[in-house]
């Protein structure tokens, strides 16, 4: 595998190429880097469109205006390069960087690497080796094929949308770009995966993933019920469809997440409450009885605590062990301590705004550390040193390529 030394982690030595755009592609691979690949995102010379997504985070090198939140967060850990695909010497570079590289990863349009002139037989023949990760809409094959996806139609369009909001309701989304964000996990796991089966053949592979197909997995219980049984799915609010009680209810004050997901777990939350009756009544005795009634278990529930605060409520709860959380605000969820603790808020030295907050790495290794090792890049900050440190290319030949539009 290749590598430039300078990184370590699980994945040091790992070459990837970027072309993805919003959330899907950049954030596989800045997972990748945060695991220690060197990430080359390649843009336009203008820039993607999503370093221009609002918020702004001003003179974070965006040009006038600075640069959007959600890029920054994007793309830490990785080196940037601008390339215009329409003129032959870039599509001349990008041979040679793919050739060079063991993973590249996009979200473009199908087909749009083989009109560069990148189809299956230019890789089986320059860059066999190479573990290609595509992101589609709707996947290479069926009637959609081809078709753009966008997260919020594909929850709407998956299903997501329907069991997602209150009974009585509309459908709703969920509040962060859901499908965006598991699809790049997705296709995290096929570039691992492929890079393992190479370690076994030599070779690596073109993998997929669509935002559709994502969608569609992510029904993951309800699809299963609906399958089992053939009653369509509905919609309930925060409650669970299986498991009761499992709801958010208001307190005195605020409103709490209660997950009671056995007849025992009930017992010792109906004791913690006060109320071990609760237990033995055969309408919530089970939890197939408490499902049956579930509005008037949750309505009593619901009728104890806004007797009392929220934090003397979960004091009780948590102390007899009963599964509870508060339903904090985003700023409470990252200034929480455990939050810190475990490093889910994170600083990078960008090279215009100077120490800007990110997001944090959710994962841990015990022998390779992940680490935040780059802020995202400026537009095209590493174009000289990569033209220059892994192309051999000449001050010169840079400047020419620059003046002619290619860089």
């Amino acid at each position: 595998m290749t590598g430039n030394g300078r990184q370590g982690g699980v994945l040091a030595g790992v070459r990837v190429l970027d072309f993805g755009r919003y959330i899907a592609g950049p954030y596989c691979a800045a997972l990748l880097g945060d695991m220690g690949a060197d990430v080359i995102r390649i843009e336009r010379r203008e820039g993607s469109e999503d370093r221009f997504v609002q918020p702004i985070v001003p003179d974070a090198g965006a040009g006038e205006g600075g640069e959007g939140a959600m890029f920054l967060q994007m793309n830490r850990n990785k080196r940037g390069i601008t390339l215009n695909l329409k003129e032959p010497e870039a599509r001349e570079i990008l041979g040679d960087l793919l050739r060079d590289a063991d993973v590249v990863v996009d979200n473009f349009k199908l087909g749009t690497m083989a009109r560069f002139g990148f189809d299956d037989a230019w890789y089986d023949a320059n860059a066999p080796r190479l573990v290609r990760a595509s992101i589609l809409g709707y996947g290479s094959t069926g009637p959609r094929a081809g078709a753009p996806g966008y997260d919020f139609l594909l929850q709407a369009e998956s299903g997501l949308m329907s069991i997602t909001g209150e009974a009585d309701g509309d459908p709703m989304k969920l509040g962060v770009a859901i499908v965006d964000l598991c699809t790049g996990m997705l296709a995290l796991s096929t570039v691992l995966a492929g890079l393992q089966a190479r370690h076994r053949t030599g070779l690596g592979q073109a993998t997929e993933v669509s935002l559709y197909d994502t969608g569609i997995t992510l029904l993951a219980n309800v699809a299963a019920n609906f399958l089992a049984s053939g009653k369509a799915a509905g919609r309930y609010g925060n409650g669970h469809p299986n498991i009761v009680p499992y709801n958010a209810y208001a307190t005195r004050d605020g409103m709490i997440a209660l997950s009671v997901g056995n007849d025992m777990q009930y017992r010792t939350f109906c004791e913690a409450v006060g109320h071990p009756e609760w237990a033995e009544d055969p309408k919530f005795a089970r939890n197939r009885d408490r499902v049956e009634n579930r509005s008037t278990c949750d309505g009593m529930i619901e009728d104890l605590f806004r007797k009392d605060d929220t934090q003397a409520w979960l004091d009780k709860l948590l102390a007899a062990k009963v599964s509870c959380a508060p339903i904090n605000t985003v700023d409470q969820a990252l200034g929480a301590a455990h939050t810190i603790a475990r490093g889910l808020v994170a600083t990078a030295e960008h090279a215009t705004e100077g120490e800007i907050r990110i997001p944090g790495i959710p994962f841990r290794f015990s022998r390779d550390p992940a680490a935040i090792r780059r802020a995202p890049p400026t537009l095209g900050q590493h174009t000289r040193d990569i033209l220059g440190g892994l192309l051999g290319k000449s001050d010169a030949e840079i400047a020419a390529l620059r003046d002619k539009g290619v860089i």
